[in-house]
């Protein structure tokens, strides 16, 4: 089916990843747990999408931003905030299925309806006043309201009627009077169990609906003629960017707070709320229609994270354990083995213990010297910065390159900075205009009569234990000289940038990343044109560059097999002419597809890259990303394998069609799920 859209916007591509992931939430294959996990990844990154990607589209409306690829802001706003809506219907409607599901199990809770049994109702009304009143600070709006609506906190909003000075008369006041009540999710359980009844079932309620039922006792003298959830999402750029000077931690940490008064981005409100209370609080926070986002009874569903998940009688997920590969010993030492051959570890069907062994080994090493690493995003308690800080001690010379400008993160990541830099590590801060998101490090090491040898492990994938169990990536461990070469050419120009370095192998962004990956596709472009065939495939977070969509389109026009792993958001569109040989994939699971692999097959010359980078402007232009290659024809065909179940996936996976709508993969009479497949082949290596 032809369309007149040759790019899709960045935001709706989003948008209907997002959706895929609400998509997930009703798998009833999964557990429950599962599920509930799926509804609250949708609602924080919901979240996360309103604190930056439409508080951009807030200041390109008003003029103080440039959005280079969206030629109506307003009207594309607009869009988001419909299509929004729509799925926080769906979202709606996939709670409803997730209670149902919950109450097969002896769970009942209880959503948009309220208690019947007088005994629960008590226990409402007495757990309202000894646990929830001291939080609540009602407001009443008026003309002199000076209220101040914190970012991602759902309050009340109240239509109240004052009653009748005269007992006689039951009639009320005529006037409504309005108010407000922050609800204080952030400081009580957002479920509470009741006590239990002669059904024997677990009886759960949403902290909102004991708000609910008893709030009309902290407004004695009105009648409550509605209660309706409302909620501001405000931007939360720290406008450290591009431009500042000075002690660049400082600046972070006082900017931090300006994340919880930016500016609005966007208003949320029960779609039913009384047109009259609307008005008044558009008057009053200064909102106009096109900043408004309906959704229903509940906000914040991002807090089914905190549901007691172990009152359910229901089978726990059989959750794989990372593997310890065969070929990586755990009796040997890692750098004997990498002087050997390159090692690559699939994160999170493999251990990420190897990283940690290979940071500690070289920790308390005689012979190692130096240590370099950039950090992005770590855990909070992060065993790789206790192995940097241990090698400090040893007294090897420790640097590490730390981005502040993670966005989320910059407060976790100031305060382990400061905590190397206390142990004698050398810190080097973020870069003006940039953030370093290349994921490396450089062990440099005496050996015999050489005078140094160097170890390098560089992955798509942070420094994180945590995440490491989560998301899918990979980390190469190896000695190859051109890659220690370039790396250490690559350490140097992050401490100064003053030098551009002369890379061999390696691929670095604002260098020579886009050059040479547009220099492969036109290989296979005269690969396919002499008939020699031509194949890439590209897997990825997202695809946004114009200039390599183009490439892409023409390579298909000449008869490239293309195909897109693409996990979030896509802007190429498949199905037309120009993309007759393109197909797009998204795979949603269990695990998050974090990992980049491209591949070209060269005329059966296979060549492979990993990466740290996206295709997305900001990566290219607005980041220090880094491409490393597979030369190891064993670690080559692993990744093959692995892109081969990938794009074989009928059960997870989907093809996006040329309207960003997602259709399943027919079976054929069998199922292939790829993240349990790949699974199997590891666990044999």
């Amino acid at each position: 089916m032809l369309t007149n859209v040759k790019y899709f916007n960045r935001d709706i591509s989003w948008l209907a990843f997002n959706r895929r992931v609400l998509e997930e939430a009703k798998d009833e294959t999964l557990t429950i747990a599962e599920s509930m996990r799926f509804l609250s990844i949708y609602s924080l990154n919901l979240v996360e999408f309103y604190n930056v990607r439409v508080a951009e589209y807030r200041n390109a409306v008003e003029g103080n931003q440039e959005m280079k690829e969206v030629a109506n802001p307003q009207a594309a706003l607009a869009k988001i905030n419909h299509i929004v809506s729509e799925q926080i219907c769906e979202l709606s409607n996939i709670l409803s299925l997730i209670c149902n599901r919950l109450e097969k199990h002896g769970v009942t809770l209880y959503n948009g309806v309220l208690p019947s049994n007088p005994e629960h109702l008590m226990f409402m009304h007495d757990y309202f006043f000894s646990e929830v009143i001291p939080y609540l600070q009602p407001v009443i709006i008026s003309r002199d309201t000076r209220v101040f609506l914190r970012d991602n906190r759902p309050y009340f909003a109240l239509k109240l009627y004052k009653k009748h000075k005269h007992k006689t008369s039951t009639k009320p006041s005529t006037k409504p009077t309005y108010a407000l009540v922050k609800l204080p999710f952030t400081d009580l359980k957002r479920f509470v169990e009741l006590p239990q009844i002669e059904d024997g079932h677990h009886h759960m309620v949403f902290l909102d609906d004991i708000i609910r039922i008893n709030i009309g006792d902290i407004f004695p003298g009105y009648e409550i003629d509605g209660i309706w959830c409302i909620k501001v999402e405000r931007d939360a750029d720290l406008g450290i960017d591009d431009d500042f000077s000075g002690d660049i931690v400082q600046k972070i940490k006082q900017n931090l707070g300006r994340r919880k008064i930016g500016a609005p981005s966007s208003f949320y409100i029960d779609r039913t709320i009384a047109p009259d209370l609307l008005k008044a609080l558009e008057k009053t926070f200064n909102f106009n229609d096109s900043e408004i986002v309906k959704a229903n009874r509940y906000f914040n569903l991002h807090q089914f994270d905190q549901f007691p998940i172990a009152i359910i009688d229901e089978k726990t997920a059989d959750t794989p354990q990372p593997i310890h590969p065969k070929y990586l010993p755990m009796s040997e030492s890692l750098f004997a083995q990498i002087k050997r051959s390159d090692r690559i570890l699939h994160y999170p069907y493999q251990s990420f213990d190897y990283v940690i062994r290979l940071l500690n080994e070289a920790a308390i090493d005689p012979k190692v010297e130096e240590i370099k690493v950039t950090q992005y995003r770590v855990a909070t308690n992060s065993a790789v910065v206790n192995s940097l800080i241990a090698a400090a001690h040893n007294n090897k010379k420790v640097t590490v390159f730390v981005e502040l400008k993670a966005r989320f993160d910059e407060e976790n990541n100031i305060k382990l900075a400061e905590r190397m830099k206390e142990s004698g590590i050398k810190v080097i801060y973020s870069i003006p205009g940039l953030k370093v998101h290349a994921k490396m490090a450089l062990i440099i090491r005496r050996e015999g009569s050489v005078r140094k040898s160097c170890y390098a492990y560089l992955s798509t994938g942070n420094f994180n234990e945590k995440t490491a169990r989560q998301y899918t990536d990979h980390g190469l461990f190896t000695r190859d000289d051109g890659i220690i070469n370039d790396l250490e050419r690559v350490f140097q120009f992050l401490e100064d940038q003053s030098k551009t370095p002369k890379l061999e192998k390696l691929l670095l962004t604002r260098i020579n990343l886009k050059p040479r990956l547009i220099e492969m596709i036109d290989r296979e472009i005269a690969n396919a044109e002499k008939g020699l065939g031509g194949c890439i495939i590209l897997k990825m977070n997202g695809l946004q560059n114009r200039e390599i969509i183009n490439k892409l389109y023409e390579a298909s026009m000449a008869g490239v097999k293309i195909h897109l792993i693409i996990r979030s958001v896509c802007c190429l569109v498949p199905d037309q002419p120009y993309s007759r040989n393109i197909t797009i994939t998204r795979i949603v699971d269990r695990f998050l597809e974090h990992g980049r692999i491209w591949f070209f097959s060269n005329c059966g010359k296979n060549e492979i890259y990993l990466t740290s980078s996206d295709l997305l402007n900001r990566n290219l232009y607005h980041r220090i990303e880094c491409a490393f290659p597979i030369e190891n024809e064993e670690i080559k065909k692993q990744l093959i394998d692995i892109l081969t179940l990938q794009m074989s996936d009928n059960v997870k996976a989907r093809r996006i069609d040329c309207f960003l709508n997602d259709h399943m993969i027919d079976r054929n009479g069998k199922e292939i799920r790829a993240q349990k497949e790949i699974y199997k082949i590891l666990a044999d290596l």
